[in-house]
């Protein structure tokens, strides 16, 4: 393992620090897979020509074969004829047909007839020879041919495993490294107080939308949802049982290839509280608000249930009573969440005979995703799901239609500082001054170290660029800096799962387009306090 300069805690600095290694071989690994894309759509192309050419030389083989048989049968005709007419020329009398005619017209007659026989031999003798001939070169085109074939393919076969080679060692560098950043990522984010579930507490998010920061042009990114959008979506099912749904449907709409199967009451292992059996601990848990529909809360106990038989190996091991587990205070919930646990006993949601970790979480934001799209092990049960009452197309339309929408974190600028009206609010100047350091950090990566928020100190120990010298940097370069920014929009999103993909940005230095993920993180390091991007679905706003 490579050693880091940083603070141990010091995530901002941690997070750069594995930017500038992944930028660092980003160039040669990119240009490594677009040479073996290149060299395996070039393989594709020469494979169907060998394999067309292998036809025509199969063909050619077999028609080889074929004319050897034949010539083989005419050979001796061949070699007679030959032989006769040598032997015709060699003994030809040229008086003898005068001698032997009986008339005028029986000379001219046998005399048409010698040299009609003469020619038609001479004719079939080069005939043969030429097929003889032809054959032999075709026997050698066909030897060449495959030779050249064979050892062609060989080679490129040989450079695409190079390269595929070399292309998969640094997918899984880099695979490790995004692993890492995201769980620094998760860390720094920790900071916001963003609870996981229910279970945590009220959901404390602020509709910045109704702040006024005091000035104007003013920008913010607001997220959907908070993480980790994988399993059952709380307040998603919240909405899907007021509009009628049953808890089954609500379970088998988040959860992939499950059944719903009883099991038995077995002891749970309670840290804190010690051995219980497993309905008992289900009236102590705290993850769902007692005067939501009936349909959410049986959803939630089942998931609950199905969490608690697989996190324990079905009572086998301890279960802690935070929502690094799940949230259990003792006693009895009593109310309605007791009804729901009575009216569900048993009941478990099952994939491959066992009970399943049903992952839940508070809000999704309009879209679950599968447990490997998170940085997870991947889980079949897990599912990407656009979670909305019928198809989506817009932002406007994705906030009438996800059935998480009454969430006060269903849509959210993340963070904030103290002035501003404690808001998520940025200055055109500020959006400027993020856009050119994304421009200067992603031109010349050594500069990364140099580029975190100004209103921190430097996690590397070297200086922070302000936003004039990150200016002066960029015009050293060649580039024209930003002084200020007219129009933050999302270029394009996707709409079946549910990420930005672009950013467009309109200022004094004209337009720039950049990819989403790049946007988010030059965004994260750069903008003051603690005002973050928190998931990949997220929009702009101007005020």
């Amino acid at each position: 393992m490579v050693a880091s300069n940083c603070p141990e805690k010091d995530y901002d600095c941690q997070i750069q620090e594995i930017q500038r290694d992944i930028d660092q071989i980003k160039p040669a690994h990119e240009k490594n897979k677009s040479d073996l894309a290149g060299l395996r759509k070039q393989i594709q192309n020469i494979r169907a020509k060998i394999f067309d050419i292998s036809t025509q030389l199969n063909n050619l083989e077999k028609d080889i074969l074929d004319r050897e048989e034949k010539l083989a049968l005419r050979e001796e005709l061949f070699n007679q004829k030959s032989k006769r007419h040598y032997i015709v020329l060699r003994q030809y009398d040229p008086l003898a047909p005068f001698l032997l005619a009986e008339s005028a017209t029986d000379l001219l007659r046998q005399v048409a007839i010698r040299k009609r026989i003469i020619a038609e031999d001479q004719k079939e003798i080069l005939k043969l020879a030429e097929q003889i001939s032809s054959l032999e070169k075709d026997r050698e085109t066909l030897k060449t041919s495959r030779a050249s074939l064979t050892s062609s393919q060989q080679q490129l076969d040989k450079k695409a495993e190079f390269l595929a080679g070399e292309v998969a060692k640094v997918e899984s560098y880099l695979a490790g490294l995004t692993s890492k950043q995201k769980n620094l990522l998760a860390q720094k984010l920790a900071s916001l107080n963003l609870p996981t579930s229910l279970g945590a507490g009220p959901l404390l998010c602020t509709d910045d939308r109704k702040l006024d920061p005091g000035f104007s042009p003013a920008f913010a990114l607001f997220t959907y949802g908070i993480p980790h959008r994988v399993g059952l979506n709380q307040y998603g099912a919240y909405g899907r049982a007021k509009l009628g749904q049953n808890y089954q449907d609500i379970l088998r709409a988040y959860y992939d290839g499950i059944s719903i199967e009883k099991r038995s009451n077995v002891n749970l292992k309670v840290k804190g509280y010690g051995e219980m059996p497993l309905e008992q601990y289900l009236l102590g848990i705290y993850e769902m608000p007692g005067d939501w529909p009936a349909e959410a809360l049986k959803a939630q106990v089942v998931a609950a249930r199905s969490y608690a038989l697989a996190y324990t190996d079905n009572g086998a091991k301890e279960i802690c009573t935070t929502q690094a587990c799940q949230v259990y205070k003792g006693g009895s919930k009593g109310g309605n969440w007791e009804a729901a646990v009575r009216a569900t006993e048993g009941e478990t949601l099952v994939s491959g005979g066992q009970p399943i970790t049903a992952w839940y979480a508070s809000t999704f934001g309009g879209y679950a995703l599968r447990s490997d799209d998170v940085g997870w092990s991947p889980r079949p049960w897990t599912k990407r799901l656009r979670d909305t009452l019928g198809d989506v197309g817009n932002f406007g339309e994705l906030n009438e239609r996800a059935y998480d929408k009454d969430s006060p974190c269903f849509y959210a600028a993340q963070g904030f500082r103290k002035e501003y009206a404690k808001s998520a609010w940025l200055k055109s100047e500020e959006v400027a001054d993020i856009v050119n350091v994304w421009l200067l950090g992603s031109r010349d990566p050594s500069t990364q170290n140099h580029l975190s928020q100004v209103d921190r100190s430097n996690p590397d120990g070297v200086e922070t660029w302000d936003t004039v010298r990150v200016r002066q940097e960029l015009q050293s370069r060649g580039l024209t800096p930003y002084t200020s920014v007219s129009s933050v929009s999302v270029s394009g999103w996707d709409t079946s799962v549910g990420k930005t993909n672009s950013v467009s940005i309109e200022g004094n230095a004209g337009t720039q387009t950049i990819s989403a993920d790049e946007f988010r993180n030059f965004f994260n390091l750069r903008a003051p306090g603690n005002i973050q991007i928190v998931g990949p679905l997220f929009n702009a706003e101007r005020r």
